[in-house]
């Protein structure tokens, strides 16, 4: 499923993944690679820039690279269905990085037309400078989503000359398309500050808008003329992007508008809510999982000889996670259309909508109903409040609808819906996580859910915090000289598990397949030696991945006059320096997802040595997260047990100082010291 960004200055996108951040990397690498534009000294900036050259610059901090000085879109709907836009931007850029700004970018695709791309920069000393159309590089799109084999998306890439602190630098761009949908969403606020920014639509007679505002106080619109309204926001303050924060959507302040044409009009009025979006999804998907004789033969085959109906729906979902390869082909209305069931099964690949409908026809040979969920793989861009729109989400899942006296523990991922009951939530595109259960970035997520009588906006199961995680086990013996050696067993669950196989899916020799271990080791110990190493089940989803080895540390304990001090947490680091900034923490704090790890370590002392002190036991609980710990001794041996158990998939705002005490909780408990002493003293 493809969601679509039709104008993006660059550095707005690195705010918003890796992935970007890595196509932000490749598009000034191809910019520095290719013949410099020639930039027309002559050419001045439009009146629009200069009116702010001797404006005051909005409120910053040091660290501030640029300042968004002016900031206009124009949205002109026709009456046929196109909407013509205009989008004009002027940074002042304050430091060197800030030179990033003076790269933009413009994507496109077959139902959109950049008819104009200019850019200019007005020196703190000199004559403008200005880049024009002809100047344009154009080339396929950078970052698109992993497995897109062809898409009809590229994009134009302009570089305005001089960005350098004490310039102004802006760009205009103009832009006609036929939406499939008519929505438009104003992304007003940025990670730099904002001082004015504008946003006009004008419509034609009989045609009208809904406007909903997010994550800012709403704004009134001024008319300014027939049929036409302007907001206007002004010192609209920077969002720093901070790790572990949720996606920019769902922090960001920005304003959704609805076009809504009169009725019986030929273009698709924007949605009003989800029940109507949800129509439109059934819509393109009505009739497309139909199954082909071929696809009735392999349903037969792969249930034949299966005694339950668990186990044929089993069956089928491997088939489609692991034996239909992620491909994607967007072109057109095909980023949200999925291709006909019968091709996706004859080729052998698809998309993720493409294997939810195929696995959709299939479920539905053995007599079992289910339906689409469009969702976002970041959770927080979507919530509760979040109106209607076909940009949200960018992925596509499976809602299956269990029948009554079908119960097996295994099936975890649950949520009782009022109208379809009890519903299983499947991902086929994912081939690690086993049928039953839920990765974590998809738990506790808004989806989309579509059946016949229109859409409905469900939130996602939460797992519990059992179903992932690391649990450790080691029964290791300490040495005089303070040498510690011993066996260790690893047991990785869940999401930790599908990890630790995504990062080995193409390591076949043993010495590669151990290296998670050895990096964990390198993190807890100075020095080891690995005397040995395996790991099991690590192509077998449906179980946990296990991680055998043995190792032995030199100098582990430490002698202090007569004395060896002991760490009773041998291995593995639960503390996190993520809040230990400077900056006070803007956003929330998100988890992958709720897990529990656990750690268990016997060491057995040597011979004519006791404990002296233990370190204390350790018991904090704030809700959404907890951490336990203890040291004791049965006999000769010290244990030391922990559990660190994650609870909610996010720490709100509010609580983020108690996750910074947790964290600090933490750290401590790692450190701590058990003390030997001999047992004549």
């Amino acid at each position: 499923m493809r969601n679509k960004w039709c104008f993006s200055p660059v550095h707005l996108r690195a705010a918003n993944n890796m992935r970007t951040i890595l196509s932000f990397a490749a598009v000034l690498s191809f910019c520095a690679l290719a013949q410099a534009p020639a930039a027309t000294a002559s050419g001045n900036a439009p009146p629009w820039m200069h009116a702010v050259v001797n404006a005051p610059i909005p409120a910053h901090d040091e660290k501030t690279n640029a300042v968004l000085l002016y900031s206009e879109d124009i949205l002109n709907a026709q009456g046929n269905g196109k909407l013509k836009t205009i989008k004009r931007r002027a940074y002042k850029i304050l430091r060197p990085d800030g030179s990033a700004f003076g790269t933009i970018r413009a994507d496109y695709d077959a139902e959109t037309k950049i008819t104009g791309l200019r850019g200019w920069c007005i020196p703190a000393d000199g004559k403008d400078y200005e880049i024009k159309d002809k100047d344009v590089i154009e080339t396929a799109l950078f970052g698109v989503e992993d497995g897109a084999l062809f898409t009809d998306m590229r994009t134009k890439i302009l570089q305005i000359p001089a960005s350098v602190p004490g310039n102004i630098v802006g760009y205009e761009i103009e832009q006609e398309e036929r939406p499939y949908v008519l929505e438009d969403e104003w992304m007003f606020q940025q990670p730099v500050p904002t001082r004015e920014a504008r946003y006009t639509i004008q419509l034609p007679a009989g045609w009208e808008y809904k406007a909903v505002w997010m994550n800012y106080p709403e704004v009134a619109a001024k008319t300014e003329g027939t049929n036409q309204w302007t907001w206007v926001v002004g010192d609209v303050k920077a969002l720093r992007p901070e790790n572990q924060m949720p996606p920019w959507r769902g922090v960001a302040g920005h304003m959704v508008v609805s076009l809504i044409p009169p009725s019986g009009g030929s273009a698709q009025k924007g949605f009003e809510n989800w029940r109507e979006m949800g129509n439109w999804e059934a819509n393109l998907e009505r009739g497309r999982r139909d199954p082909s004789a071929e696809i009735k033969q392999k349903v037969a085959a792969l249930t034949a000889g299966q005694a339950t109906q668990l186990a044929k729906m089993r069956s089928l979902a491997q088939f489609v996670q692991r034996d239909i390869r992620y491909v994607a082909i967007e072109l057109g209305i095909g980023g949200w259309q999925p291709h006909a069931a019968t091709e996706v099964f004859a080729h052998r690949y698809g998309d993720c909508k493409d294997k939810a409908n195929l696995m959709s026809g299939m479920l539905k040979e053995i007599g079992i109903e289910s339906f689409p969920i469009s969702i976002n793989t970041e959770r927080g861009g979507v919530t509760a409040k979040t109106p209607a729109h076909m940009g949200w989400f960018n992925h596509e899942i499976l809602a299956i609808q269990l029948p009554a006296d079908l119960q097996d523990p295994s099936l975890v991922a649950l949520v009782q819906d009022q109208n379809l009951g009890r519903i299983l939530i499947f991902d086929p595109t994912d081939d690690l996580t086993p049928f039953g259960t839920l990765r974590g970035d998809l738990q506790a997520n808004f989806g989309l859910l579509v059946t016949p009588s229109g859409g409905e906006l469900i939130e996602l199961p939460k797992l519990p915090a059992g179903s992932s995680g690391v649990h450790r086990s080691a029964k290791l013996t300490l040495k005089e000289d303070g040498t510690l050696s011993g066996d260790v067993t690893e047991v990785r669950l869940g999401d930790r598990a599908n990890s630790q196989r995504y990062a080995l899916k193409s390591a076949v020799k043993s010495a590669d397949q151990i290296k998670p271990i050895e990096t964990m080791l390198a993190g807890s110990l100075s020095t080891f030696r690995l005397t040995k190493a395996s790991v099991t089940n690590l192509n077998e989803t449906d179980r946990p991945v296990q991680f055998d080895y043995s190792l032995i540390v030199e100098k582990y304990a430490k002698s202090a006059g007569g004395l060896l001090l002991v760490r009773p947490r041998v291995l593995g680091q639960k503390g996190s320096d993520l809040l230990e900034t400077k900056e006070a923490r803007q956003f929330p704090v998100v988890f992958q997802g709720p897990s529990q790890d656990i750690d268990t370590f016997e060491i057995t002392m040597p011979a004519g040595y006791e404990i002296d002190d233990l370190p204390p036991a350790v018991n904090a609980d704030y809700g959404f997260a907890s951490y336990h710990s203890k040291a004791e001794v049965n006999g000769n041996v010290l244990k030391y047990t922990r559990t660190f158990e994650v609870k909610e998939p996010a720490v709100p705002l509010e609580k983020v100082g108690d996750l910074k005490k947790l964290y600090r909780i933490i750290a401590n408990d790692e450190r701590n010291t058990a003390v030997l002493k001999p047992s004549h003293l």
